[in-house]
């Protein structure tokens, strides 16, 4: 079981060190660039053999390269570290080269020119090969190899680990639509060393592929319109055979989802027949039939979570109830957990292995919900731990507030889970609240982890609700089934609910509540102060739909990326029909409804965004602006769904706390 106590760092160590009250109080609460900048330390892999390390970092001011460590003689070397891009995802190829594609984190999604790539390079630098073209960029710094041999620009990497006993590795290519909706993928199998590829066969529509033990393509899904398809590459003819189909949206009970193969060729998968919540069973190829019995069933939690492979065996899985934590089948792995749990107590420890270890050497990723993630180096022979580097350095533990998982009733009887982040120090009682909806909606919202947002507002004073309302997922079919088709109905009702909770409670002021959110949850914010606006005093929309109709027609000046069979099949069974439901859709439109707000509203969305395209924001602002002269609207250039520059983000949230301030907070009084 977790323990829900602190984790403060030493460079050498770690050592467990309580929070009080006092203490906490006096720590002045962190800038907010240092909630909102772009993590410093970010990825760390071990090669094959364990002998090396490489890690993602950078510093402020720096582009993010890549570095590896050889671990026997603490030896360092930038591999690929550039001026003008940062580094994104990466992989070992074998145990002396490597893969990656780029990013820039300087520019906002509307103002990017070019395709992440594909390069590959040696441990030691050397070797550097561009193997996909970046689109307009004829002559890139990161690669100035002859262009006839680059793939073309839609090729990404698969990113998930590979063989890695050779210069090989699958990649895959996106094949769109003439008005360039996203159709599928197509496989190739690339040369690291050469660049020369060649296609693999794959089924119609495939939208996934899965690697098995040994890094073969063996499972893919595929989706054409409303039918969801999932088929078995054969290990000795290599050729594909469609193993199950079920619809793809709406009630599925034969549906499953494949997450891994074990080294003797065993398929698992995710599945909620049975037992009304996603379990993991195996799967028999041969006779098509899922196995009798469960292998992971988390009872109160849908099964989220990724297996862990090594030596070509299964050796556990690492997998989501309230927190991250890892299941090891294989009995020393169990034993290594267990010791690095002593070690590091109060947090969670994800160890991540190299595939074909010849080292003592194990990658810890630890962080609790005070702790920004810190990535650890731990030797297995001489028990001794090192920091390797942190995400967000410029958080002190001591300066954040306690996270818990909460449930509540609503109003109907359901039981909704919820996060409940408090503000560090002593006070605990009568709070300004703030309801943080998350986006989706069918998804999961959140776990016990470090928020930024959620700290953010709490060290600012504020205590932070973030309900699991119903039609969020992992909780259940019955829990995400209860919210179809109940946007701005009894999904709204769970918000307000989970407020009026807590305030009979005491912990919060119920004359002090403001709703917020992005995306869903900036359309539940605007609907909080539609229906419960004698609860909410202010709300804060981000990136927010305004209207339910607006997601299914778009708009002429931006092609939204909901793709055509979500709003041809799904939409109208999980949020609403346009014909059938039209009078629904009406009344639970923020947008239709904006004559009601009489509250303080913030404002705020990105030129680019193609999810909930700005023309939303822009006419939510026109009509209620003309009845309501307390709504703040604020654009950021360039910006697609959320604020991916760490300069927007600062921006943002500084509007915010000034005016939760004004509204609820300190200066409301």
């Amino acid at each position: 079981m977790l323990k829900r106590s602190l984790l403060a760092m030493a460079c050498a160590a770690l050592l467990a060190t309580p929070v009080t009250a006092p203490l906490a109080a006096t720590i002045a609460p962190p800038a907010t660039e240092a909630f909102f900048s772009n993590p410093q330390f970010s990825a760390a892999k071990l090669s094959p053999s364990g002998r090396y390390l490489a890690v993602r970092s950078g510093s402020p001011g720096k582009r993010q390269g890549l570095f590896v460590i050889n671990l026997a003689e603490s030896i360092s070397t930038p591999v690929a570290h550039y001026s003008n891009i940062d580094i994104d995802y990466f992989e070992w190829v074998n145990d002396n080269r490597l893969v990656y594609d780029t990013r820039d984190d300087s520019l906002a999604p509307g103002d990017l020119k070019f395709a992440p790539g594909m390069y590959a390079v040696n441990r030691d630098g050397s070797g550097t090969l561009q193997l996909a073209d970046r689109g307009y960029d004829a002559e890139s710094s990161t690669g100035t190899h002859i262009k006839r041999q680059l793939l073309p620009s839609n090729t990404y990497l698969l990113e998930q680990d590979g063989a890695q006993k050779d210069d090989y590795i699958y990649a895959k290519q996106s094949r769109r639509t003439s008005g360039g909706e996203f159709q599928s993928w197509s496989l190739l199998r690339v040369n690291t060393v050469t660049g020369r590829s060649q296609g693999v066969a794959v089924p119609a529509y495939t939208d996934s592929i899965l690697l098995d033990a040994s890094g073969e393509p063996r499972v893919a899904t595929a989706q054409d319109r409303d039918l969801k398809s999932v088929h078995y590459r054969d290990p000795a003819s290599g050729e594909w055979r469609k193993l199950a189909e079920f619809p793809a949206y709406g009630k599925s009970p034969g549906s499953f989802e494949p997450i891994g193969v074990a080294g003797d060729g065993t398929l698992y998968v995710a599945t909620g027949a049975q037992v009304g919540h996603r379990v993991v069973r195996s799967f028999d190829v041969k006779t098509g039939k899922l196995g009798d019995k469960p292998v992971i069933d988390l009872t109160d939690y849908d099964f989220t979570g990724r297996f862990v492979s090594g030596n070509g065996k299964l050796l556990g899985v690492h997998m989501l109830t309230d927190a991250r934590s890892t299941h090891w089948w294989d009995k020393d792995m169990a034993a290594l957990q267990d010791t690095i749990d002593k070690l590091l107590p109060g947090t969670v420890n994800e160890i991540s292995v190299a595939n074909r270890p010849e080292t003592p050497w194990v990658v810890v990723k630890s962080w609790s919900d005070r702790q920004p993630v810190v990535f650890v180096l731990y030797n297995r022979d001489t028990q001794k731990i090192s920091k390797l580097g942190e995400a967000h350095p410029a958080i002190n533990p001591l300066a954040m507030g306690e996270r818990s998982m909460i449930r509540y009733k609503a109003r109907d009887g359901m039981s909704i889970p919820a996060w409940l982040t408090l503000p560090p120090g002593g006070k605990k009682t009568n709070l300004p609240l703030v309801v943080l909806v998350h986006g989706g909606p069918f998804v999961r919202g959140g776990e016990w982890n470090w928020d930024d947002e959620a700290q953010f507002l709490a060290t600012r004073g504020y205590a932070v609700l973030q309900p699991e309302f119903r039609g969020s997922a992992g909780f259940g079919a019955r829990h995400t089934m209860a919210g179809w088709k109940q946007w701005g109905l009894a999904m709204q009702d769970d918000l307000a609910d989970g407020a009026r909770a807590l305030a009979a409670q005491g912990i919060a002021d119920g004359g002090r509540v403001c709703i917020a959110g992005a995306s869903y949850g900036g359309y539940a914010a605007l609907m909080g102060v539609i229906k419960d606006g004698d609860l909410f005093k202010c709300a804060i929309d981000w990136a927010g739909v305004t209207d339910i109709n607006l997601l299914y027609t778009g708009t002429w000046r931006i092609i939204g990326d909901l793709s055509e069979d979500w709003k041809q099949y799904g939409m109208p069974q999980l949020v609403g029909d346009q014909v059938k439901d039209a009078d629904q859709l009406q009344a639970t439109s923020p947008l239709v409804q904006a004559a009601r707000v009489k509250r303080p509203v913030l404002l705020a969305y990105g030129t680019h965004d193609r999810r909930v395209p700005i023309v939303h924001g822009e006419r939510f602002y026109k009509a209620v602006k003309a009845h309501n002269p307390d709504v703040e609207w604020v654009t950021y250039d360039g910006e697609g769904h959320g604020w991916s520059l760490p300069e927007n983000r600062v921006d943002f949230w500084n509007r915010v706390e000034k005016f939760l301030d004004k509204h609820i907070g300190t200066a409301s009084k």
